[in-house]
């Protein structure tokens, strides 16, 4: 099953793309509606709370009184965390066993309103992102839910930051016009992106890849998307992950790439490699054509050390390439020199990207991306190789 979590801040007009995946056909958890229930009267939840802070955040029939507790917690951050110690684990105990009993196939989706302040986004497949402008959201919080604006702006700031949930967003739905363009928005998501996502997850494949090499300019949200992807890949290896790094040309600012995102996992020996290859299908990157050979470069031409695991995502809305290394072997070494280097080096970046322009125009018409691939490596080892090792010998600080 396909695992999203959706949030946003307060009158982003979450509840409404919320129920709109509800309508496609996605399963709905709703963080606020567990919340609810886990503190009912006769619950365990509603008597931790009682205890912690006192019966008169109960109300006459002996139900929580929201608002009294509102008044407690608000404005006091260590009775606030005190309420989420009680609250939170019940909440995704209640929202795993609703997990448990979903179908196979099922898109689940949990809307989450804290799911960036509880640090919950590894845990899924996806996160989508509802915002609108913090303007907007006061308006529509003074008009629909009669709150001043001063207390409408103390309950934005009590959440994430816009730029903290953007971090976590595989995906944003920008609210802040006509909810009948939000909505189109959502049912293209569901049907290109959400539903093949799903059904690659429980066939293991990774999302289908066609067509030459088309290079594009360089996009600043490539290192965030890296980051997200390499917190999922760290969750699902465990301590067999020994670190997770964005490699390639989509780590170096500025330069032209495929919109293909590179991670390159190091682990101590290949065989934990093996070992985490069905945790790591599960989270979205299955092995993709079982074991490879990068190619050997002059550090060291034994084949044998040049071995590597290979995956790919199944999501086909944010593709990537995960290369699994042995700590210690010339492979990964040699891909953070490379990118360390060109970093640093503006005239070498200059003149790779001037390379890659050449050569995806000369395999303009493949079918796919493996001979463009294969004839870089003319330029790896006859031009960047003996300029690389010269750098690392001046910079041996900056290799890794």
């Amino acid at each position: 099953m396909l695992s999203i979590g959706l949030t946003g801040g307060i009158a982003s007009g979450k509840s409404a793309i919320a129920r709109r995946l509800a309508e496609l056909g996605a399963d709905l958890i709703d963080a606020d509606v567990l919340a609810r229930e886990v503190v009912e009267p006769g619950t365990s939840g509603l008597n931790q709370v009682v205890e912690a802070f006192g019966p008169e955040i109960l109300d006459g029939k002996g139900a929580l009184d929201r608002a009294a507790l509102s008044r407690i917690v608000f404005d006091d951050k260590a009775a606030r965390e005190r309420l989420n110690a009680i609250v939170h684990p019940q909440v995704r105990s209640a929202a795993s066993r609703r997990i448990a009993a979903a179908a196979h196939d099922a898109i689940i989706v949990q809307d989450i309103p804290l799911l960036v302040e509880t640090a919950q986004q590894s845990h899924f497949h996806l996160v989508i992102v509802v915002e609108a402008p913090e303007d907007i959201r006061v308006e529509r919080m003074v008009s629909d839910r009669n709150m001043a604006e001063t207390q409408a702006r103390a309950r934005i700031r009590a959440q994430a930051t816009d730029q903290q949930r953007l971090e976590a967003a595989d995906v944003v739905i920008d609210n802040a016009g006509d909810l009948p363009d939000s909505l189109a928005t959502v049912d293209e998501l569901w049907q290109q992106r959400l539903v093949p996502f799903e059904a690659n997850l429980r066939s293991r494949s990774p999302a289908a890849r066609t067509g030459p090499a088309v290079l594009s300019e360089y996009d600043p949200s490539w290192p965030a998307a890296a980051r997200r992807i390499g917190a999922r890949l760290h969750r699902a290896g465990g301590d067999a992950v020994r670190s997770v790094e964005h490699i390639g040309s989509t780590a170096i600012a500025g330069m032209p790439a495929k919109d293909v995102l590179d991670l390159q996992v190091t682990v101590a020996d290949l065989a934990d490699a093996d070992g985490f290859a069905d945790a790591f299908a599960e989270a979205g990157f299955p092995a993709a054509g079982g074991e490879w050979l990068d190619n050997p470069k002059p550090c060291d031409p034994d084949p044998e050390h040049w071995r590597k695991r290979f995956h790919r995502n199944s999501d086909p809305g944010r593709p990537a390439n995960i290369h699994v290394r042995k700590e210690g072997s010339p492979g990964p070494a040699f891909a953070l020199a490379f990118r360390n280097w060109l970093r640093a080096d503006a005239d070498a970046a200059a003149e790779y990207a001037a390379e890659k322009h050449r050569l995806a125009a000369a395999h303009a018409m493949d079918a796919s991306t493996g001979e463009y691939a294969e004839a870089k490596e003319e330029w790896f080892t006859g031009r960047a190789y003996p300029r690389l090792v010269e750098w690392a010998g001046e910079n041996p600080d900056r290799v890794r």
